[in-house]
């Protein structure tokens, strides 16, 4: 199985949507809080390319928000990823 980080914030509701989409899957994951860490954020950006939260790795790749983890769960593609195949 993969390892899954979630790096998110309190009162986000696409963070409480990305970690409800992972449980329904059984996936456990790691959730760090980013509200109020200027440093953390701007190794998201960087290692992301994206500024919003929720920022969901899988082994230390970026799949993005909640929105991207969704959209690859529709097309069969977050299995795969969360079983580490990919």
């Amino acid at each position: 199985m993969a390892k899954v980080r979630i790096y998110s914030k309190k009162n986000c509701s696409p963070c409480v949507r990305a970690k409800a989409l992972l449980e329904r899957k059984g996936i456990p994951y790691e959730e760090i809080d980013a509200e109020g860490n200027d440093e953390l954020r701007v190794w998201l950006a960087e290692a992301s390319g994206q500024k919003t939260i929720p920022q969901i790795f899988v082994d230390g790749r970026p799949l993005g928000g909640f929105s991207d983890i969704d959209a690859l769960d529709k097309q069969g593609k977050l299995d795969p990823l969360l079983r580490g195949e990919s």
